[in-house]
């Protein structure tokens, strides 16, 4: 969602009998074989139900309400009348998931697109996407996860120092922990601090958050549009003269200097004998698996994995960070952590569009609007589905009755169904799941661990009410205050 999002702001250059010839394509191509899968009223032709799904006041207002009126799968509309299936059913989720069937959506290949470099492992596909995914896997295996652990910790000190500072205030934690992040990253995946990163990169990187935390009415509307139009058009679209496009073009650029210049450090030093394997891009360039491996990257591959790495893990961990830390220290770290990625996972909806027709399978069945009930459900090519990853974690039949409470005792006591599992952490899709799943989720589980059991063994966290913030939908879930503003506003003293 985040690309057709920044692209938006360049809409004004698309020619308006374009937007006229989309609509004119929906109309004689909308298929409706899906109109027997129950679901809501749509508020209006253009905007379908995604005002409901995307824009309420508190994400999930609609969308939980439509999870316990119509089960695990039903029909939302897309904008212009186009159909969304919306999934959470345990067997249905697993074949979209695996299957070659289904790819990105359209959201996420536009931020491949326009974004990232077209080598990145979000952007290639089939054998390269698995050969890619193979070689980046030797920097995010356990043994080499475990080796991050004292960076992690001294960035947290580092924040424990910050912190020191705003006791006994009302502290927005947001820019504390987008420091931390992005200083975390740099150094576990580069070896480099921020400075060295550089001012421009830096700062570019703060407006790129930005972007990605918009979202109206508007924007819904040209994520739509952009999602259609055709690659060439897209890509185009990075041209344009816009101040947006400006900073996605610094950005990418700026990615592509730095991991060269990483990269040709790296290689120096192993030359001289001195590579001490402690970052990603270090034991990417082992020579020893290098000649192990068949799955090894070039320097060129390397290269274009940066952008990745900075960019969209930084803005995956700062809401898991921040969420970590809303809720009173009861439990053991573990099952609170647990139980905070299950009720808010960053990436609550994720699209995927099948590339060939393929049928669907039920774990229990649905009845259909005839009270027929079906097991499968076939969609043909072309059909974009929702996997609803918040709904799937608050299905009362895996985690209980109480699904939509809060209560870390549930990982104790036994509450949670023990089925197959979906994705690779708890039986949670917080990282997704099948051949996307997040490389860096152990990553992401290590680093939250370190840092909560520095701050919250120093620090105490309240909020000023139960309202004071609300999680919104804008690329990731993110915390925003009553006016809208993107905050996280805590109360933190000093224990």
């Amino acid at each position: 969602m985040l690309t057709t999002r920044l692209a938006s702001y360049g809409a004004d250059y698309v020619p308006m009998f374009l937007v006229a010839g989309l609509a004119i394509y929906f109309a004689m191509h909308w298929r409706n074989n899906l109109r027997n899968i129950p679901g809501p009223p749509s508020s209006s032709w253009t905007f379908g139900n995604m005002l409901q799904l995307l824009l309420p006041p508190q994400y999930g207002d609609h969308e939980f309400t439509w999870l316990e009126e119509f089960g695990p799968v039903y029909l939302v509309k897309g904008c212009f009348g186009q159909n969304r299936l919306m999934i959470s059913d345990h067997l249905a989720l697993q074949h979209i998931l695996n299957s070659s069937c289904f790819e990105h959506g359209p959201a996420l290949t536009n931020l491949a697109d326009l974004v990232l470099d077209q080598n990145a492992v979000m952007a290639v596909k089939g054998e390269t996407h698995r050969r890619l995914r193979a070689a980046l896997n030797v920097g995010f295996t356990p043994s080499a996860v475990r080796n991050y652990q004292p960076i992690f910790e001294r960035v947290a000190e580092k924040i424990t120092e910050r912190l020191d500072k705003c006791s006994g205030s009302l502290t927005d934690l947001y820019p504390i922990l987008s420091h931390a992040a992005l200083n975390a990253i740099s150094e576990a995946v580069l070896g480099c601090s921020t400075r060295d990163l550089g001012e421009a990169f830096v700062a570019n990187n703060e407006r790129v958050m930005l972007l990605a935390s918009s979202q109206s009415s508007t924007l819904i509307v040209a994520d739509a549009i952009g999602s259609l139009l055709p690659n060439m058009v897209r890509r185009a679209a990075m041209h344009f003269p816009t101040a947006t496009f400006k900073v996605l073009r610094a950005v990418k650029s700026l990615a592509h200097q730095i991991g060269r210049r990483a990269i040709a450090e790296k290689l120096a030093a192993i030359q001289q004998g001195s590579n001490t394997r402690t970052d990603v891009f270090d034991m990417l360039l082992d020579p020893e698996q290098s000649d192990t491996k068949k799955n090894v990257l070039t320097e060129e591959e390397l290269v274009a994995q940066t952008g990745t790495l900075m960019i969209d893990t930084q803005n995956f961990k700062i809401n898991y960070e921040r969420k970590s830390m809303r809720h009173s220290v009861v439990h053991p770290a573990l099952p609170l952590m647990r139980e905070t990625l299950r009720l808010h996972p960053p990436g609550p909806l994720q699209e995927r569009i099948a590339v060939q027709d393929t049928v669907i399978p039920l774990t229990d069945g649905i009845k259909n609007s005839k009270g027929e009930l079906i097991n499968h459900i076939p969609v043909q090519k072309g059909q974009v589905v929702l996997v609803a990853i918040a709904s799937y974690q608050r299905l009362r039949s895996r985690w209980g009755e109480d699904a939509h409470q809060f209560r870390p005792s549930r990982w104790l006591d036994g509450t949670v169904v023990q089925g197959q599992a979906l994705g690779p952490y708890a039986n949670l899709l917080s990282f997704l799941g099948g051949p996307r799943v997040c490389p860096g989720w152990r990553f992401a589980i290590l680093e939250m661990q370190v840092f909560f059991s520095e701050l919250v063994g120093e620090f105490s966290f309240a909020i000023l009410e139960d309202d004071s913030i609300r999680a919104r939908l804008a690329n990731t879930l993110i915390s925003v205050t009553p006016s809208g503003e993107k905050a996280a506003p805590f109360y933190i003293t000093r224990i």
